[in-house]
């Protein structure tokens, strides 16, 4: 039997865009109402206090009506100005690009770079911040998702916070996944979605903005306004008195509704438990079946994504083409550096279930196997067992 590329597969576990909840894709299906209905304005604010609640923020979060990217890049143009020192921490791909956002805006950029299967140590930012007394900005991602790596950013946020520094999160494909919120890591601009462990399509960005980043933007005359980038535009949006600055995403905020409803009726640790044991129960079959994660240590595997590092010799387009034809089963490539070097398996939404990563690794074995790298799949799946079972 083969499934064909035209046709549906039959188990999505990409990291990102992830399958969306049954329940959040019938909540997209709501009625659309006009943004100037007094109906839809108050339902606008309640969703903004739900998400308020789920990224447990003492102010009110911003909602921008385009995916994350949308929301850093807008981070990037709003906070910085040209005489700011920015320091970016790249552990990966993403970390790197967002430094040549930081670029676009102030010619002032350092940098500390691991190898992209490490995670940032606060003691080099501390060093940094130390040498650098000048900066004033400081970014960093949190899950690095085409590695599958952690950086530790409660830690960084502290020593950001001591310095003075402003500090730019991205938390697309962690928030709700794990235990991170923008007032833990004493973030100033902290971007996440629903399109990630919220389980709900790409298409909005959460964020959460501190009072001093408010009033930096504000103060900065080069911030975007009346720009799909402004994130000042938006700062009452929120409020069933005030008018939208441009047309919000009807559809997507009706989703948004059931994705937070799914997520504080669950309970936020029970969330972040399926995600974590999901990931763990993935991370004991590879390692048992022969294959290794790309992470350099356990501490810093991503409970969100692992990524499984390709045999010398195997062609990784090739073998995530057999899984999908073989098995019906989608795994995410690497990026840019990490581009052909790995296979991530997202653990993510709906996808956050042990079971998954049962179907994962037989997928993934069998298509090793039939690359010609011999796996024992039976191994890999009973030390997945172990882990689960244990949880029991």
């Amino acid at each position: 039997m083969r499934y064909p590329e035209h046709a549906d597969p039959v188990i999505t576990l990409t990291a990102g865009p992830v399958n969306a909840y049954p329940e959040v894709l019938r909540g997209l299906g709501r009625t659309v109402l006009y943004d100037y209905d007094p109906a839809f304005q108050l339902f606008y604010e309640k969703v903004v206090d739900k998400a308020q609640k789920a990224m447990r923020l003492s102010n009110k979060p911003v909602i921008l009506h385009g995916e994350p990217v949308l929301g850093l890049e807008a981070a990037a143009a709003s906070l910085i100005s040209p005489d700011d020192v920015v320091l970016n921490l790249a552990s990966g791909v993403y970390g790197k690009g967002f430094g040549y956002w930081a670029k676009r805006y102030s010619p002032h950029l350092l940098e500390i770079e691991v190898p992209y299967n490490e995670a940032i140590d606060p003691q080099a930012v501390a060093d940094m911040l130390k040498a650098h007394p000048e900066i004033t900005v400081v970014s960093v991602c949190h899950h690095d998702t085409p590695s599958g790596t952690i950086n530790p950013i409660d830690a960084i946020g502290a020593l950001v916070s001591a310095h003075g520094a402003y500090l730019i999160v991205d938390a697309v494909s962690s928030f709700g996944g794990m235990k991170t919120h923008p007032e833990d890591c004493k973030a100033d601009i902290y971007v996440t979605g629903p399109n990630k462990c919220l389980g709900a399509p790409p298409g909005l960005t959460m964020m959460g903005v501190s009072e001093r980043a408010w009033a930096k933007m504000k103060a900065n005359p080069l911030a975007p306004r009346a720009s799909m980038l402004s994130i000042v535009d938006w700062e009452n949006a929120w409020s069933r008195d005030k008018p939208f600055p441009f047309t919000p995403s009807v559809s997507e905020i009706n989703g948004l509704d059931v994705a937070l409803d799914l997520y504080l009726n669950e309970g936020p640790e029970a969330v972040w438990a399926r995600h974590a044991l999901t990931a763990k129960a993935m991370r004991a079959g590879v390692t048992a079946m022969g294959l290794s994660v790309w992470a350099a240590s356990d501490s810093i595997a991503s409970p969100t994504t692992t990524a499984v590092r390709t045999p010398d010799g195997v062609d990784e387009k090739a073998l995530r083409q057999a899984a999908r034809a073989r098995y019906g089963v989608v795994f995410s490539s690497g990026r840019g550096e990490t581009l052909g070097k790995l296979t991530r398996i997202g653990h993510m939404g709906p996808t956050a279930q042990p079971i998954y990563a049962i179907a994962a690794l037989t997928a993934l074995g069998g298509a090793m196997n039939a690359a010609g790298r011999k796996l024992a799949i039976g191994k890999g799946i009973e030390a997945a067992l172990a882990v689960i079972d244990a949880d029991a």
